[in-house]
């Protein structure tokens, strides 16, 4: 079973993360790999999910190589990664959406990976054009409408969010959540940034309220008529909907999910993704655990027990994904999201997007 460090402690990790800063390079050191272990592979993870679990003891299986796990909140690891600099005992970061990927890479955190393996089973879209970090699982931005409230047929695309006709009935998440800020910069990509703001602007006029809340709260206030519109991952959904809570499954069944843009350039995705660490002092393992997420049994890891797309083509999702259907997938580089980030948080302060 994999080794872990500061799983789950949030309000200790801040203080860690400062620590680091203050003494840096002199950084705790990961988890020692068991006596008499051959081979180890260190890895910091933003993911905070416990099927995690399943991939690592999983990938000790296959390849006998031990895994140590500090877990921690994305801007915590990154500080720590800056901190250790060349000291750092990390071989892979890994966490959720491509603009946390990119802040990292812009950090010149990684190194190239070529890999066959890799580059022949994650598409283009889902990685980095440099190979430098690559995306394991999707999520879909989707919409969700209570029907009771909203027409779902006023609804199929992003744009439409800002049609007036929705005045008062859409609820969303503040405009620092990475989601928002990666799901503008697609669209700054797609339309211009003239356009995007224009779009920004028309959604805040449609507020039923400030922005607030998580992803799996906006799905509960729709589904309860406090508005009629949000955006949500689609395995907040799912969650939902495979709930041992009858009350969240009823929720669940009050809402409408939308794919938007189906005739046009998709449904907007995004990744859990990965990348092996500049300063990796286990480079060869670290290899083997990328290739190791692109395989089968990880893949369906993925989507099994955490309801996430698997990335790689032709690898089938769960039965409760699939019920979704096929649907359009926009097709852009997903590391336009980081390129556009900053760009993107200028757009939404100034249309009062808070």
């Amino acid at each position: 079973m994999a080794n872990k460090l500061f799983s789950c402690l949030g309000l200790s990790l801040g203080l860690v993360a400062g620590a680091v800063l203050a003494a840096a390079p002199a950084a705790p050191a990961a988890p020692a790999a068991p006596a008499g272990a051959a081979e180890s592979v260190n890895i910091y993870s933003a993911r905070h999910y416990d099927s995690d679990d399943l991939i690592y003891d999983g990938f000790e299986r296959a390849t006998g190589i031990t895994v140590n796990v500090i877990e921690a909140e994305g801007p915590a690891l990154l500080a720590r990664m800056k901190a250790e600099g060349a000291n750092s005992p990390a071989d892979i970061f890994i966490t959720v959406d491509a603009g946390n990927l990119w802040a990292a890479e812009a950090e010149g955190l990684f190194q190239p990976v070529h890999s066959a393996v890799l580059n022949g089973r994650i598409p283009a879209s889902l990685r980095s054009p440099e190979n430098l970090w690559f995306g394991f699982s999707t999520r879909a931005r989707v919409i969700f409408v209570n029907p009771a409230r909203v027409d779902p047929e006023w609804v199929t695309s992003y744009q439409s969010l800002a049609d007036p006709r929705l005045r008062g009935q859409i609820c969303m998440r503040t405009s620092s959540v990475i989601y928002n800020l990666s799901l503008l910069g697609a669209l700054i990509a797609h339309w211009g940034p003239q356009r995007a703001e224009d779009w920004v602007r028309g959604v805040v006029a449609n507020f039923a309220r400030p922005p607030q809340g998580a992803d799996t709260t906006l799905l509960r206030g729709v589904a309860v008529g406090e508005c009629g519109v949000t955006i949500a991952n689609h395995y907040y959904y799912v969650r939902l909907a495979t709930s041992r809570s009858e009350s969240e499954r009823a929720a669940a069944a009050t809402l409408v999910p939308i794919f938007p843009d189906q005739d046009g350039h998709g449904a907007h995705v995004n990744i859990s993704g990965a990348g092996l660490l500049a300063s990796a002092p286990h480079r060869e393992a670290g290899v083997k655990f990328l290739e190791y997420l692109a395989g089968d049994e990880a893949q369906a890891i993925f989507s099994s027990a955490n309801h996430e797309f698997p990335a790689v083509p032709g690898i089938a999702p769960a039965p409760e994904l699939a019920e979704f259907g096929r649907f359009k997938v926009d097709p852009i580089n997903v590391s336009i999201y980081g390129k556009n980030q900053i760009q993107a948080q200028m757009i939404f302060d100034r249309a009062g997007w808070r």
